[in-house]
């Protein structure tokens, strides 16, 4: 891997690649990556490092724009770590992730057909849960460095700036998220300000406010979770006492003292301040409880749209088996239920667990139930000889996609339809090509789950080969 610096005139951008990253290509073919390139532009680019394959570099010149190019909302856009499709046209967007999709299943054969990518009608403020990092030394802007100005205000919170663990952006106002989200950060925000409350310093790991998480539902019912990095009561108290006096929206005030290196909560304890534990949300007709600690989709919108593929690609008839693997909160087990003979959900996580069985009663929904585990130790030949040979197996694995051990079970069952849902095309493919050993990719349906990123979710459904 070399450092020495490189110039590339007059380069087209002419694809993108993953993390908001673009690719031009050279006169000679050296490939390039470079971040705020859009498909159509005509720029110079410096590297400033060589991979094996292709050269990292900047854009240091625009000889002419892209017509995908638009003019982005947030005035955040480029500093900010998110959203880092803004400043392209959603219909480019979306057709680039569906190139994407096309591409890695088509790596696999040729022959697959790609559904049309199903748009997401709310580019903004789709998202349900939002975490905003304090900081005692935010980024400063170079308008802001260069200021005659002698006082600037450095305390902030907002989102850390792209690949910078200890640099935080500090937000006036974020488009991802309804209100009150952006009222109830900047109301901390000032009140800690006003009364002197520390923020956190991540060098010198100093300082009461840590971690800001705002969760909110369809029924516009919020839950706050502050972390803080001390214990002291008195603030804690002045600042909570603050916010749910000023925001009705609150039904669920919490928070955490966390001392740790990194500002994770699922090992620490969580503390009350007011209201509920969790906040209500319906998929449908079906009610969840989420809690802090819970992973739930956060587009719910969206989130309906493909729990409705899933729901037709299983094609229930009513006297089915059905595995739900990292079945989470069992939402989707949930949701075919109804149209199944039983559905056993997997999943790692405990408190996730709990809350699916606590939603379960509460949806009146008495065939379902769900094991804890780690997935490639739980889902054995035990676990089938009690609950039965499965005639579907639907999972939705994290990004890291599915252990090998749990690929080589689901080969040896021979179930004879499969349902896999993806937020990772690279490592849905990677397994899809294990399991094409004995299954035919049948239908392919990729879903527009976050406007403005290269993140997509993709649904494919397999058929046993007889």
């Amino acid at each position: 891997m070399s450092k020495k610096t490189k110039t590339f005139r007059s380069v087209e951008i002419i694809d993108i690649a993953n993390k908001g990253q673009s690719v031009g290509k050279s006169e000679n073919g050296i490939v390039l990556m470079v971040k705020n390139g859009i498909p159509g532009d005509i720029v110079d680019i410096e590297t400033f490092r060589r991979k094996k394959n292709y050269y990292l570099g900047n854009i240091i010149k625009y000889h002419s724009f892209s017509s995908l190019r638009t003019d982005p909302k947030c005035e955040h856009f480029g500093i900010c770590g998110g959203c880092k499709w803004q400043n392209m046209i959603y219909n480019s967007q979306v057709h680039l992730k569906e190139k994407k999709i096309k591409h890695a299943i088509q790596n696999i054969s040729q022959e697959i057909e790609v559904q049309p990518i199903i748009k997401c009608e709310e580019q903004y403020y789709y998202r349900n849960k939002l975490e905003f990092s304090f900081t005692e030394n935010r980024w400063l802007t170079n308008i802001e460095i260069s200021s005659v100005e002698k006082k600037i205000e450095k305390r902030g919170v907002g989102f850390h700036i792209s690949g910078m663990w200890d640099k935080v952006i500090d937000i006036n106002k974020c488009h991802l998220q309804s209100e009150p989200s952006n009222k109830i950060r900047l109301a901390v925000k000032n009140f800690a300000i006003d009364n002197n409350i520390s923020f956190y310093n991540s060098r010198s790991r100093k300082g009461l406010l840590r971690n800001l998480m705002i969760r909110n539902s369809s029924l516009n019912e919020f839950m706050i979770v502050i972390q803080f990095y001390e214990n002291d009561s008195e603030k804690i108290n002045m600042l909570l006492g603050h916010l749910k006096i000023l925001f009705t929206e609150i039904k669920s005030l919490q928070y955490v003292i966390n001392d740790k290196q990194n500002d994770s909560l699922y090992d620490r304890k969580l503390i009350l301040f007011d209201g509920n534990k969790y906040i209500n949300e319906k998929i449908g007709k079906l009610n969840f409880k989420i809690y802090p600690k819970s992973f739930f989709q956060t587009n719910i919108n969206q989130t309906i749209v493909l729990y409705e593929i899933v729901k037709k690609y299983a094609n229930l008839k009513g006297d089915e088996i059905v595995y739900d693997l990292y079945s989470g909160l069992g939402t989707i087990s949930q949701f075919i239920a109804k149209k199944a003979k039983k559905v056993i959900g997997i999943e790692s996580i405990w408190d996730a667990v709990s809350s699916a069985e606590e939603s379960a009663l509460l949806n009146n929904i008495n065939n379902v139930e769900f094991e804890t585990g780690d997935m490639k130790n739980i889902f054995t030949s035990d676990f089938i000889s009690r609950h039965g040979n499965p005639d579907l197996i639907i999972t939705d694995p994290p990004r890291d996609g599915m252990h090998k051990k749990v690929l080589n079970e689901i080969l040896k069952l021979e179930t004879k339809t499969i349902v896999y849902v993806s937020c990772n095309p690279s490592t849905q493919c990677r397994d899809l090509e294990l399991l094409k050993e004995k299954y035919d990719i049948v239908k392919v349906q990729p879903v527009d789950m976050f406007p403005h990123t290269d993140h997509v979710e993709n649904v494919v459904l397999l058929k046993f080969r007889n």
